[in-house]
């Protein structure tokens, strides 16, 4: 996603991956056009070895992709692109009423009171979860990551009532889709709703009580924000991830000097003036010593029951706190549900959660898989080897440093600089896919960015993995499907890895797309295109697969002369984020 921060947090000494990296080029001795490239048979079936060793891209497996790609040529104007086998049909944008026929119509700039019924801004991971069998009903639980002043209000803000707008568009929408005859909608629900900056949340697992999360002021727990990737879980939730949380503090006095654990995870006077909420908000004022910890209560995965509107989202400490991209979920041996998250940032971490037990035994006796495990960070060695950390305060290295589980846990960026995990470029989307192989895209990576892949020891609840480079991105230059900065990725259960772009401009003078890659053969094809400015992110599917829904973030960065997406161009109307549902024109499968 995009990241508005400069440099990185991360002052450790633990070798970053890219001199790992260059350690193992040396080792197996493999060089292609001035770029040394881990090539060596990491897993000896591997059929993508000649993917991640550059040395070309084979033919799709008959059936898994034979969709025409849609061409670069034509790319990069003010409306998207799908390749001719696809259709496509725009969804909910920023500020349609999450109930059609009783919310209130979209009106620039809206109000405080109007957006928190309606569809937010920054449209990002989401999950569909259908209401019969046929999947043909279902709500979609969507992210909104972020929207800009410029964007939202067309100006900064001026007081707290332009400070609600904005945090009003933040959070999460849920809403309950049809499909008749090919043709979705959104419909009238009571399953739909709004959660924001300012609804009601709970904390719960190893550090809900430590004070660290309460403040003196006494204010209850509220609201949800940078909601980024997502998760979903075997029991039917869904996981929100929040990522840059320190974006909305600051200190407009800009007295405010963080510790040295405010300092790593990004907070700092000079963000009073991005988005403006402590102008005018106290909680979110870093020199409010009422509000001190306020801060600590944001950047976690947050669960969310999507079939009951009543239940309050729930912030999960067991799975610590970083700016979580998303968190990919399995299950494990002996049915122990498996977490696998991103830090994105510039030299972050990669991060495991497993659960102590069979996830459905913990449900049996009351209890929250995700409230009882361990939390790991992931170390890579130079000759393609890892092992996974654990973050635990009977490590005598943390309990030197910390006081409790608790700690570790609201400081886990630390705490694993502490055991020595090795930070990474911008680690963002994880995806598992066929065969226990587990996906992550470094946007950084390379330069142009690239997408590790590793696979765990014992069935995912091993602390032993093997890695090797799955794609890099600069190595598709002079292709028909070339790429940068891959960013979303969701891996089908076919073997298709689907690729989502964000930033520095597309190869090709493209916009942001979506790719899809056999990962078998390692053949890539381009299967759509979005607007200028835009970014293109989240994936969810209905059980059949017969319709795929992405978004277009920001699109035009908020500029109407870039393109107005998703009305027609008329360059005056405002661009709104917008969902997009993907089908084969013939009714297949999406990406075959």
């Amino acid at each position: 996603m995009k990241n508005h921060t400069v440099g990185t947090s991360n002052t450790s000494n633990n070798r970053p991956f890219r001199s790992v990296l260059a350690a193992l080029h040396s080792r197996r001795k493999v060089l292609r056009g001035g770029l040394e490239l881990a090539a060596a048979a990491f897993f000896a079936s591997s059929p993508t070895l000649a993917l991640a060793a550059g040395k070309g891209r084979g033919k799709a497996r008959r059936g898994l992709m034979d969709f025409a790609p849609l061409p670069a040529a034509g790319g990069g104007g003010p409306m998207p692109r799908i390749a001719d086998d696809y259709e496509m049909q725009v969804l909910i944008p920023w500020g349609q009423p999450i109930n059609p026929s009783a919310g209130p119509a979209f009106n620039w700039p809206p109000g405080a009171d109007e957006q928190a019924q309606q569809v937010g801004i920054g449209h990002d991971g989401m999950w569909y979860f259908p209401l019969d069998p046929g999947g043909n009903r279902g709500l979609l639980a969507l992210n909104h990551e972020y929207g800009l002043n410029n964007h939202i209000l067309g100006r900064a803000p001026t007081s707290l009532a332009d400070v609600r707008v904005s945090q009003h568009a933040h959070g999460i929408t849920i809403v309950e889709l049809e499909n008749s005859n090919g043709q979705w909608r959104n419909v009238d629900s009571g399953y739909a709703r709004r959660i924001h900056v300012n609804t009601p949340v709970t904390f719960s697992g190893p550090a809900a009580s430590s004070p660290l999360l309460q403040n003196p002021a006494g204010n209850p727990p509220q609201g949800t924000l940078n909601n980024c990737s997502n998760g979903y879980t075997p029991w039917g939730t869904y996981l929100t991830c929040e990522e840059n949380v320190h974006f909305y503090f600051g200190d407009p006095s800009s007295t405010f000097v963080p510790t040295e654990l405010q300092a790593r995870y990004g907070f700092a006077a000079f963000w009073a003036f991005f988005h403006g909420w402590s102008q005018f908000d106290a909680r979110f004022d870093l020199g409010n010593a009422d509000f001190a910890n306020e801060g600590n209560r944001f950047g976690w995965v947050v669960e969310i029951d999507p079939m009951n509107p009543s239940a309050p989202p729930v912030k999960r400490t067991a799975l610590g706190r970083f700016r979580h991209e998303g968190c990919a979920l399995t299950v494990g041996r002996g049915g122990r549900v498996v977490g696998y998250m991103g830090d994105d940032e510039g030299d972050e971490y990669i991060y495991k959660f497993v659960s102590d037990k069979n996830w459905k035994a913990l449900r049996a006796q009351g209890k929250s898989p995700l409230d009882h495990g361990k939390l790991y960070a992931a170390k890579f060695n130079e000759d393609g080897s890892g092992e996974w950390l654990e973050l635990s305060i009977a490590n005598p290295l943390l309990a030197a440093h910390f006081n409790d589980q608790a700690e570790v846990l609201i400081f886990a960026r630390r705490a694993a600089d502490i055991v020595g995990a090795t930070p990474l470029e911008r680690p963002e989307w994880t995806t598992v896919g066929p065969n226990e192989y587990v996906y992550c895209s470094l946007t950084d990576g390379h330069g142009e960015g690239s997408i590790l892949r590793w696979r765990d020891s014992d069935h995912h609840v091993g602390t032993r993995f093997e890695w090797d480079v799955f794609l890099i991105a600069a190595e598709t230059e002079g292709t028909e499907a070339a790429l940068r900065a891959p960013d979303g990725l969701w891996a089908d259960p076919d073997g298709r890895l689907f690729i989502q772009t964000d930033g520095r401009g597309q190869p090709g003078g493209i916009n942001d797309q979506m790719l899809v890659a056999d990962t078998a053969s390692g053949e890539l094809k381009r299967l759509f295109e979005g607007v200028p400015g835009c970014e293109i992110t989240g994936i969810a599917v209905t059980p059949d697969r017969r319709t795929m829904f992405i978004n277009v973030q920001h699109p035009g960065d908020g500029d109407p002369t870039l393109t107005n997406f998703p009305e027609e161009y008329d360059g005056v109307t405002i661009p709104r984020d917008a969902t997009i549902a993907i089908r084969r024109k013939d009714g297949g499968i999406v990406g075959s």
